[in-house]
């Protein structure tokens, strides 16, 4: 019983949402056209459950370039409203469309003069006739077996709120760089902050061959430095290829004489590169896209083909990047 409930709960849910996909219409496009054309905030109320997906709903919008925060309805009645201005856009959610905190500041965010985009689950609601836009969020039942737990209402409410928040997000052209300076903190903010400038072996630690040395002499670069690969460059300092100690065992292997040759003669001739102001996280994934296998090491170079440093995987790894 407890399995067959829970999987009811589920499919409850996910036809709540699946009904949504009908509702982006042409109201639901003007409604983010609305906050696009918005020059100031977004201000969110909800009373109870609705208050709480409001609050996330705020959250993602601000995390995602639309400047947005929560305003309890409760305490907007005593004097919160002070935050709002006849030019931000107040999203109003209440699924019967008649909670009562939310319906008493309606008058009075019209009087400011502020734009109302309802979620709501009654266009003949109070807040559905008197919003601006009315964005759909009704449900046919909720997964609660007594019908009263905002269940399935809410989570069709939190969905509707992403797509609200994605769409916009796209709109904007909103990048990955943008995203992170929001998110400055934590693993996440190192993913997205983090470039290969900040990580990279330089100088000293950069191991580098000339062409024309031999095998042997990479293979002594190779073990000073601890990186397992060593860049090697052509006259002018540029770069034209790479060895490793994978390649080395593998060429010692069939021919121990292979010490003595150039390094022409075993390096891979056409390295993965990467320059130094690209994020770490892209340098991972250049890694691990190699075929046939990934790669571990990643010779960093300008935009002349000099190279400044080197990069390997245990770095990342380091960095929480991985």
């Amino acid at each position: 019983m407890i399995k067959e409930k829970a999987i009811e709960t589920l499919q409850i849910e996910a036809e709540a949402i699946s009904n949504l996909i009908p509702r982006i219409d042409d109201e639901f496009e003007a409604a983010v056209k609305a906050i696009l054309q918005c020059h100031a905030r977004v201000v969110v109320t909800g009373m109870g459950k609705s208050g709480h997906i409001g609050r996330k709903i705020a959250a993602t919008l601000a995390s995602t370039g639309t400047p947005a925060f929560f305003m309890h309805p409760a305490e907007a009645f005593h004097g919160d409203l002070g935050m709002v201005t006849e030019n931000d856009i107040v999203i109003a959610i209440s699924n019967s469309g008649e909670s009562s905190e939310v319906v008493t500041i309606l008058p009075i965010i019209k009087r400011i003069g502020a734009t109302i985009i309802a979620m709501c689950g009654r266009r003949e609601s109070s807040l559905g006739i008197n919003c601006d836009f009315f964005v759909n969020i009704g449900v046919e039942r909720e997964a609660c077996p007594l019908g009263l737990a905002p269940t399935a209402s809410t989570t069709a409410t939190l969905a509707m709120g992403d797509a609200i928040a994605m769409a916009l997000m796209e709109k904007r052209n909103f990048t990955s760089q943008d995203f992170a300076m929001f998110h400055p903190g934590g693993a996440l903010g190192r993913k997205l902050l983090l470039t290969v400038a900040d990580v990279m072996h330089v100088d000293d630690e950069n191991p580098i061959i000339n062409e024309g040395k031999t095998v042997k002499d990479a293979l002594f670069v190779m073990t000073e430095k601890g990186l397992g690969a060593v860049s090697v460059l052509d006259s002018n300092n540029k770069i034209i290829g790479i060895i490793t100690d994978g390649i080395i065992r593998r060429a010692i292997s069939k021919d121990k004489s292979l010490l003595d040759e150039s390094v022409e003669n075993i390096m891979f001739d056409k390295p993965f590169t990467i320059s130094p102001n690209k994020l770490a996280a892209e340098a991972l994934s250049v890694m691990e896209k190699h075929k046939p296998r990934p790669i571990t090491v990643l010779p960093v170079v300008d935009a002349d083909q000099n190279v400044v440093g080197i990069l390997h995987l245990t770095d990342l790894l380091r960095q929480g990047i991985v």
